[in-house]
């Protein structure tokens, strides 16, 4: 097999057509040759946010409110102001010029589409027989398929423009009639492309017989990527973001103490994917681990800068803290029962079918004998659901929630003796309470629960203690 990459392009790299060409397409990352690369390519900064809900705040998009209110119009409008989104990026993009009516005509075929199988669902699911719920999964799909096709569409076309001989490669499956597992339809669409002398330009969400949203969710698209790199037994998988993964966020600490780690592994990744702060979805980085293809984040403004490198195999060459990290907005979700001694393994199973069913995302996990505490990332509403629903099954129960934040020390080998101490010195430092703690035996990442107002402060402390030597102000305790 020839050497080549696979290298998938963030949203908000894509919102900028220049950069992407100037410093991706045209700047390859090993050698000169501008083929023997495949690009998956996300939806446009936003637009998936429009199409589903938003990824953060949970503000509904054209998903969202067709689920919410099959009797009401609210999905229209949320579906014209996606429309009216759309057609601007394309005049920004294209300007007056023809190419811009096809640009137009290709994505408002299928906006026309979709706003049709939605209305007539609506219809449908208005007489008793059928339930909206039944659908609903594959009226996201649907709806996600959208933004990666304007994207890549439009990509293509560019560059073909500027004198590349890019080629769209639509895995969407739009109106197909044929359900194919996904491995199949990827086979399929790069059967007859040839890497030499064509640039695909691939759609990060590809239509799979399972449906690739119903596992992964708002991952698809690395998951696409993932499986084209391994099905064409790519040399390295790149991808690009518009920041580098970095020791901390710069913001906190100060870009001049916040540097890119440079080299880290697979079990790092993981560590800051179950954060949400992912460098891929950990689903995916399963398939390039275990088939030995190193992934490489770069970002997209700084093409210069040859990234971070991730394998399977990489060890720090001394055991240090590599990252600070963490989320807020997390909710500590707590049952107490005097009847769960003895009978932890009912509770246990029950609760985590209850976070499994209303899709709460478990960060984290207290037990002791009468007593589970869950930090789950979700919604005020989809907590609430979960204990009304825990409260008929356990009625003697009583289930407390709180808002609070995870910090968490991250490295590829963190067997430091007193590291444990030393952390909690620095939070002590800046008079910041840990409510729980958490270090398993793996040793690859400690995480500590702390109010929500400490953040700040307490990713900065742990920073400067545990990243940063100050001297000359460099900070020099990194990997690689």
């Amino acid at each position: 097999m020839t050497f080549h990459t696979v290298e998938k392009i963030g949203g908000t790299s894509m919102s900028d057509y220049v950069a992407v060409r100037d410093n991706i397409i045209l700047k390859p990352v090993h050698g000169e040759d501008l083929f023997q690369r495949i690009f998956v390519v996300s939806a446009y900064g936003g637009i998936t946010n429009m199409l589903l809900e938003h990824k953060k705040n949970g503000h509904a998009g054209v998903y969202a409110e067709f689920a919410n209110s099959v009797n009401e119009d609210n999905w229209q409008e949320a579906m014209q102001s996606l429309r009216t989104e759309i057609l601007s990026i394309n005049k920004q993009l294209f300007g007056e010029a023809k190419l811009a009516d096809e640009a137009d005509e290709f994505i408002c075929e299928r906006l026309d589409d979709a706003e049709r199988v939605l209305a007539d669902l609506q219809r449908l699911c208005q007489h008793g027989h059928f339930e909206l719920d039944q659908h609903l999964s594959t009226v996201r799909e649907m709806l996600a398929s959208i933004g990666e096709a304007h994207s890549a569409w439009n990509t293509a076309q560019l560059l073909k423009k500027d004198g590349i001989n890019a080629v769209f490669v639509d895995l969407t499956g739009w109106q197909t009639d044929k359900h194919m597992a996904l491995d199949t339809r990827i086979e399929k669409a790069f059967a007859d492309i040839d890497l030499s002398s064509q640039l695909p330009i691939v759609t990060g969400y590809a239509h799979s017989a399972d449906g690739l949203m119903s596992t992964f969710d708002r991952g698809y698209s690395e998951m696409t990527f993932s499986r084209i790199a391994v099905l064409t037994e790519a040399s390295e998988a790149i991808i690009h973001k518009e920041f580098h993964l970095s020791s901390a966020d710069p913001r906190l600490v100060g870009e001049e103490n916040a540097v890119p780690i440079g080299r880290t592994n697979y079990d790092v990744a993981d560590q800051l994917a179950n954060l949400g702060m992912e460098a891929i979805h950990p689903k995916a980085a399963k398939g390039l681990r275990q088939n030995d293809i190193p992934l490489r984040v770069r970002n997209t403004f700084e093409p210069e800068h040859a990234g971070t490198l991730i394998t399977g195999s990489y060890v720090s060459s001394k055991p240090c803290v590599e990252i600070i990290a963490g989320c807020k907005g997390v909710f500590a979700f707590e049952v107490f029962d005097q009847d769960m001694a003895g009978n932890l393994h009912r509770y246990d199973t029950e609760i985590l079918a209850m976070i499994r069913r209303f899709r709460a995302h478990i960060i984290s996990k207290d037990i002791n004998a009468n007593t589970i505490t869950h930090y789950l990332s979700a919604s005020l509403k989809t907590i609430r659901r979960i204990r009304d629903a825990l409260h008929e099954v356990f009625p003697e129960a009583e289930i407390n929630q709180q808002k609070v934040s995870i910090v968490s020390a991250i490295g590829s080998d963190m067997k430091i003796p007193g590291i444990l101490a030393k952390t909690v010195s620095a939070l002590a430092e800046k008079n910041i309470s840990v409510l729980a703690m958490h270090q398993s035996m793996r040793q690859v990442d400690m995480q500590f629960i702390i109010d929500e107002d400490d953040y700040d402060a307490a990713i900065k402390s742990l920073h400067s203690h545990l990243v940063e030597i100050h001297d000359h102000g460099r900070a020099i305790c990194l990997a690689g």
